[in-house]
């Protein structure tokens, strides 16, 4: 071997040795150990809450409002009063639904791995709620396998709807389980929480505070479990019926909302991250293409109901709708119209609220489901749903027959 050679090959021995040395270690070394892996679990909840509440609320103004002729629009291109719907409405809440779905069951499984049995029911909830929200608008949906993209599911089968239902109820069942456990959540998780943190005593003791939410979730969560037991009652494979009486019998088991102040309501404010997706729309943008339709205000008219002060503006001191449905090419000239107040109300951010509760209960109690009387739960979600509202229940509002039970 020739000195040259010898050289090269001491060289290149050593230059092994050195690749080897920095390579063995190289992703230790550029790990930096002040990430991360995963968000806490409670930081998830605001934002997914928020921006489902937001995309549903944007939905009902531009969509559900008119099709329920609570607003008709003075454009003659938008067709939605006369049922003409684009198909590309199909798509928004789709995405955006199933997009938080995902944080949602990130939530859990990062609670769940990480003990906080608390944390994970709450998540819990959260994902039954959208997933009713996707197969109550869609019907057979994805969902054993929906959201798995990480784990690089890109085309989930479609499951049946009464299937996602029995597994939307055996979750109610799990969640409303892991809230009972009553694991302790720190301040600032009960400060992450949008729905119930802001309802506690800031001055009751760590603990109190604690079981005080994990209550008002397990309300949220039972309430809902109501919702969804009288959507899927006229099946009789659910055993529906059976599961209502058990609800309404052990209110220790199964605690349901007792008041309006224990309705699960994102309250928008003026201050972020809660302030109202309508704040920055310009006035026209929110109500300047939309005229309040007949059928609204004329039935409001009828019962001479006090929130008309809170949802419409006048005209010459009434109340004036606008027909839905008109022919193409008529635009009759828009009367009252939403008030502007209401880009900002606290209210509107309405998850789940115990009116409808009662509502649904005297639905229960109609048709045979629970042993009650219908009117008492009838009359008591109508004064709710105008005390949820901030008014007063006129004396006589009863005396209308066209409501009176």
């Amino acid at each position: 071997m020739t000195m040259i050679t010898k050289r090269f090959a001491t060289i290149s021995a050593i230059a092994l040795v050195l690749l080897t040395s920095c390579t063995k270690d190289f992703e230790k070394i550029n790990t930096n150990n002040n990430n991360v892996g995963n968000a806490l679990p409670e930081s998830l909840l605001t934002p997914a809450i928020y921006d489902v509440v937001g995309r549903n609320n944007n939905r009902a103004l531009r969509l559900t409002n008119e099709l329920m002729q609570d607003h008709v629009t003075v454009n003659n291109g938008d067709e939605i009063h006369r049922y003409i719907i684009r198909a590309s409405e199909s798509d928004y809440m789709w995405n955006n639904w199933y997009l938080q779905l995902t944080n949602f069951r990130d939530m859990y499984n990062t609670a769940t791995a990480l003990n906080q049995t608390s944390l994970a029911g709450i998540a819990l909830v959260c994902d039954i709620w959208v997933s009713s929200l996707i197969t109550d608008t869609y019907g057979d949906v994805p969902y054993t396998d929906s959201n798995k993209g990480k784990e690089g599911l890109s085309q989930p089968k479609f499951d049946k709807q009464q299937d996602i239902y029995a597994s939307l109820f055996l979750k109610l069942e799990e969640a409303n389980r892991l809230l009972t456990i009553n694991q302790t959540l720190t301040d600032d998780q009960i400060a992450l929480d949008p729905l119930y943190g802001v309802n506690v005593p800031v001055n009751a003791v760590a603990g109190a505070r604690s079981t005080a939410t994990l209550t008002l979730w397990r309300k949220f969560c039972n309430s809902l479990y109501l919702r969804l037991l009288m959507r899927a009652s006229a099946r009789s494979e659910t055993n529906a019926a059976t599961k209502i009486q058990e609800i309404v019998a052990t209110p220790a088991k199964y605690p349901i909302f007792a008041n309006n102040a224990e309705s699960a309501v994102l309250k928008y404010t003026l201050t972020a991250p809660y302030v109202s997706p309508f704040n920055t729309y310009r006035d026209f943008d929110f109500s300047g293409d939309n005229g309040l339709s007949e059928f609204f205000l004329n039935t409001l008219n009828n019962w001479n109901d006090p929130r008309r002060a809170k949802w419409a503006t006048t005209v010459g001191g009434t109340y004036l709708g606008i027909p839905s449905g008109y022919a193409s090419g008529q635009v009759p000239e828009r009367q009252s119209a939403y008030a502007l107040t209401l880009k900002n109300e606290p209210l509107l951010g309405n998850i789940i609220n115990y009116p409808e509760l009662q509502f649904l209960l005297a639905e229960a109690a109609l048709k045979g489901y629970i042993t009650a009387d219908p009117k008492t739960y009838y009359d008591n979600g109508v004064t709710n749903a105008i005390t949820f509202w901030g008014f007063t229940l006129p004396a006589d509002y009863f005396n209308n027959p066209t409501l009176a039970w």
